[in-house]
């Protein structure tokens, strides 16, 4: 079988891929797709309530965004060693894309500022490299104050605050770039929601760099996945089963809360089916904790069965990503493509 990468592409003029983010967060312009139809609407997300239903329930991811780009020394000779952070293996230990990485064989040590320093362990797969860190105190408190957001490769302006490339609901550390559909969400929103009915449930996805990273091959069925971890709580589950069984709709909040959910479908399904116990309003008595926690890979393209979500609210994508062909598996390839064409003529802001 062939699914050809090129099918998922668009032509995009350049200036409207923005460099700066709009204030205040709820204000970017929002296209609302009926899925059934294709009809478009054009409005501001700080109406996104008026396209939601009571007993309805977002899914949002909580991950949080840190600075992963530190800059440092190497011990004797002096060079600069640029890493990046990409995914923390124990207390200590991290996966790290370094640069430059040739100069830096198993046993090099690099010294950062604020008495942080790393030894190389090993050399893994495309060249990253296994590090173990030394430092006192709280290992991002640290990173808070020396290291710098590494903005995806379309941005090319500084970000003036770091808050601003984190959602406002963020609280489980570990992202190396934002769940960016959530970007938009502000206190105004949750309270029209919350107002009209509408609940809100968190999972923690940890968006590795790997989502920027292109498809190469042709046939995008040979494509491999980059692999993100994540966790569902239980209360997040006991809300899924509720809603179902009381008729909403699941609305996953950015293709990261969509993954997760069909991650943990996929190898637990019992955990979101919902029973006539899960009908009514009794008060839920599920947990924060999580009660699945694993490691995705999962790639989600047209023919791909939705098991959990009804609805998806995201940003637009690059073209001939993965994350395009998500939105086209969800909503249809020619649907989307026309939506990304519409956009483009409307002068829609990309992609963040």
């Amino acid at each position: 079988m062939t699914m050809l990468k090129s099918d998922f592409n668009y032509d995009l003029p350049e200036e409207l891929i923005a460099q700066t983010p709009v204030e205040p967060r709820d204000s970017s312009r929002l296209m609302a797709i009926d899925r059934a139809t294709g009809e478009i609407t054009h409005d501001h997300f700080y109406n996104i309530d008026q396209y939601l239903r009571p007993g309805d329930l977002l899914v949002m991811n909580d991950s949080k965004v840190f600075p992963a780009r530190i800059y440092g020394t190497k011990r004797g000779s002096g060079g600069h060693v640029e890493f990046l952070l990409l995914k923390r293996l124990s207390l200590t230990e991290w996966e790290t894309l370094v640069h430059p990485g040739k100069r830096l064989k198993p046993g090099a040590i690099v010294d950062f500022p604020e008495g942080l320093s790393a030894e190389i362990l090993d050399v893994v797969d495309d060249g990253n490299r296994v590090v173990r860190f030394s430092f006192e105190g709280d290992f991002f408190d640290i990173l808070d104050r020396i290291g710098q957001m590494p903005l995806p490769p379309y941005i090319t302006e500084k970000l003036q605050n770091k808050d601003r490339y984190n959602t406002i609901y963020c609280r489980e550390t570990g992202s190396a770039a934002a769940p960016t559909a959530g970007l938009h969400f502000t206190e105004n929103v949750f309270r029209k929601l919350a107002d009209k009915g509408i609940d809100t449930a968190y999972v923690t996805l940890h968006v590795g760099l790997g989502t920027f990273r292109p498809v190469k091959e042709d046939n995008i069925l040979d494509h491999k996945m980059h692999v993100e971890h994540y966790s569902v709580p239980e209360i997040t589950a006991q809300k899924i089963r509720r809603c179902k069984a009381n008729g909403g709709r699941v609305i996953s909040v950015g293709t990261t809360s969509c993954r997760t959910l069909e991650s943990a479908a996929g190898v637990k399904p019992e955990l979101f089916a919902p029973t006539e116990a899960d009908r009514g309003t009794a008060p839920l008595t599920g947990s924060s904790s999580p009660i699945l926690t694993q490691d995705t890979g999962i790639f989600i393209y047209p023919g791909y069965e939705f098991k959990v979500i009804d609805g998806l609210i995201t940003n637009f994508h690059l073209p001939e990503s993965t994350l395009i062909m998500l939105v086209s598996a969800f909503l249809g390839r020619e649907k989307t493509l026309h939506a990304y064409e519409v956009a483009v003529q409307e002068r829609y802001r990309f992609f963040s």
